[in-house]
């Protein structure tokens, strides 16, 4: 079952007691899966930032920790945070692969009766839950997602704070996404007693690898808390990724409409801060742009308001936007399924009515679902009854599609961990195909500024976490 006899010695209660399980399954845990849980048991004392790449199981190794603490009789009861979308597959992953029987809380009742449990974050956040959880005082709390946490002054943070279990998990790819202040939050919910605040934290624990670099070096304390495996680290064959930028000139028509709406809201002062976002709707699809513009007409002035409309009819001439275009030019040549993400969902619907009218099928996948609904949609997509999947942001965690290899980035967000996190839904373990990944980026718009950043957040965290896999080209 293990790789190899050193492995098999590690002593854990949990590796007996669920090898029948396993055998039966197929199932094997992976090298660096046992080394996380065995680190976090007995160096750790059960409290760590679990910050492996992108589907290479942080799950799996929080389901063999939970175990083996049940198994010594040091936790009596737990709670898994995690969005509401996953919270099915946390249940499948626990009760399936680690023989616990847990409850999936969907509705938050009976925090007080079952001793393992499964919640969303943002309803255990709520009144009445957060007052009965933390009553119960629950021994080990999981946060998967936890990058949910990196603001001190949301409601998400202050609830996990609060809690105060003698073990305390924390599973994110991305521990800095922003800032350095970011990583500190999650490490004050770990370690509280280790900075007074992220002054004495960045003084004490932070330093430059050189003077005036942008490189920096974790001391001691701070990096033993966070487990991070990466594929090129893992002695395991993997799937190599292709990543392709392709930029995209804008039709005339559509220049002619980036510009006017553009210099519009330069001029007219309560349209302003708007700017960006509009640019940014007009490069993902014309109706993204249209839907934004209805509501702000009705807030500026009637000048303002007017030439506003003449824009909306002038963007609704473009049928098919330039981005539309290379999107079904690299779909009609593939050999199997995609995934494509969008920020907007005027777009989602804006590509979802245009590839079916092309013969192809596509599936949907956003917020407006329910679990069920998702649940059911992706097991569509995975029995390939449809040939795409059009998702929003909805769609960029959690999820496991590695029976497609395909990702096209409609779209590209600031952030470059969303934009791993969306490469994780196909390229992570069980995947035995290359990825072929697509970004879309409009020529001379907003869309350059965006990847602007994305390298310059790419390079601090890399500074602090580790090396990052290709994600906007080949590198």
């Amino acid at each position: 079952m293990f790789l190899n006899q050193e492995l098999a010695n590690k002593e854990l209660l949990a590796l007996t007691e669920l090898a029948d399980v396993w055998q039966q399954q197929d199932f094997s845990l992976l090298p660096h899966q046992l080394e996380a849980a065995d680190k976090v048991i007995n160096e750790l004392e059960g409290r760590a930032l679990l910050a492996d790449e992108v589907g290479l199981g942080k799950t799996i190794e929080a389901g063999l920790i939970l175990k083996e603490y049940i198994l010594r009789g040091e936790i009596d009861n737990f709670l898994v945070l995690t969005p509401a979308s996953l919270s099915y597959q946390w249940w499948t992953e626990l009760k399936g692969k680690f023989n616990l029987d847990v409850f999936n809380n969907r509705k938050g009742k009976g925090w007080h009766y079952f001793d393992y449990q499964i919640a969303s974050l943002d309803r255990a956040k709520r009144e009445p839950h957060a007052n009965f959880i933390k009553e119960r005082n629950f021994d080990m709390i999981v946060v998967d997602e936890a990058h949910r946490l990196k603001n001190k002054e949301t409601q998400n943070w202050q609830f996990v704070k609060e809690l105060k279990p003698r073990y305390l998990l924390l599973l994110t790819a991305t521990p800095v996404q922003n800032n350095l202040k970011e990583f500190y939050n999650l490490i004050d919910l770990l370690k509280p007693d280790l900075a007074s605040d992220y002054r004495s934290f960045k003084s004490d624990f932070i330093k430059e690898a050189q003077a005036g670099s942008d490189d920096y070096e974790l001391g001691a304390p701070v990096a033993e808390l966070m487990i991070r495996n990466t594929r090129k680290e893992i002695e395991l064959e993997y799937s190599n990724r292709q990543v392709e930028l392709l930029p995209i000139e804008l039709s005339d028509l559509e220049r002619k409409v980036y510009t006017e709406f553009s210099e519009l809201m330069k001029r007219g002062q309560e349209g302003s801060l708007h700017l960006v976002t509009l640019q940014r709707e007009f490069c993902s699809s014309p109706w993204a742009l249209i839907e934004t513009l209805k509501e702000l007409t009705n807030k500026v002035g009637a000048k303002l308001s007017s030439e506003l409309k003449k824009v909306m009819d002038l963007a609704a001439e473009i049928e098919i936007n330039s981005k539309l275009k290379m999107l079904n030019k690299i779909v009609q040549q593939l050999d199997g399924q995609a995934v494509i993400f969008t920020k907007y969902l005027a777009t989602q619907h804006y590509i979802c009515h245009y590839l079916y009218q092309q013969g192809i099928m596509p599936l949907n996948f956003d917020g407006t679902l329910s679990d069920n609904q998702k649940e059911w949609t992706k097991q569509l997509f995975a029995n390939q009854q449809g040939d795409v999947l059009v998702s929003t942001e909805a769609g960029k965690q959690g999820i496991n599609l590695q029976f497609c290899n395909v990702v096209i980035n409609y779209d590209l967000p600031w952030n470059p961990m969303k934009l791993e996190q969306r490469i994780g839904r196909v390229h992570r373990l069980g995947q035995d195909k290359e990825v072929q990944i697509y970004n879309f980026i409009t020529r001379e718009t907003v869309e350059e500024r965006v990847l602007e950043l994305l390298v310059q957040k790419i390079d601090l965290f890399e500074s602090v976490v580790g090396d990052l896999n290709s994600i906007i080209e080949q590198s």
